[in-house]
């Protein structure tokens, strides 16, 4: 299986547009609501675009085996770097490898000591977080909706 990380601006809108509608994708992104289309898709891919532009990270689309899978990465709010992972519902399966590709591009940054995640209170499933070394460390609102906030210290601020 091939794993390909591309720009966001690689992918076309209309296959963002279907990923971002599905329900099974809304329901644990209490942001997301309403109907989505093609010009939130290129907003969604403008705003992630100059993240990048402004810190020299951002998110990633994810390709599998040449097709679209999701999207995800590292967003810079304040001093912290959130991780977030968005995949189409039939590669949920692939979050675990993913993620853990991610986790290690943030671990060789010298920018990141740790990595923050925002979960909604409809994520039950966290022992994947824990087996990775991440504690809760708060609960915050962002964007009007309510988030348990996760921290995970990169191996060198472990050490």
């Amino acid at each position: 299986m091939d794993i390909a990380f591309r720009r966001l601006s690689d992918i076309p809108l209309d296959d963002i547009t279907a990923h971002m509608s599905d329900p099974r994708v809304a329901a644990h992104m209490p942001l997301l609501s309403g109907d989505w289309s093609d010009r939130q898709s290129a907003e969604l891919v403008a705003a992630k675009e100059e993240t990048w532009r402004r810190d020299g990270l951002g998110h990633w689309a994810f390709v599998v085996d040449g097709v679209y899978a999701g999207w995800g990465g590292f967003q810079r709010e304040g001093e912290e770097w959130d991780f977030g992972l968005v995949l189409r519902p039939d590669r949920f399966g692939l979050g675990p490898r993913i993620a853990r590709a991610c986790l290690d591009a943030a671990a060789r940054d010298p920018r990141i000591p740790f990595v923050t995640f925002l979960l909604p209170p409809s994520r039950n499933h966290i022992a994947a977080l824990a087996r990775l070394g991440a504690r809760e460390v708060d609960s915050v609102e962002y964007g009007g909706a309510a988030f348990r906030k996760f921290r995970l210290d990169t191996p060198e601020t472990r050490a």
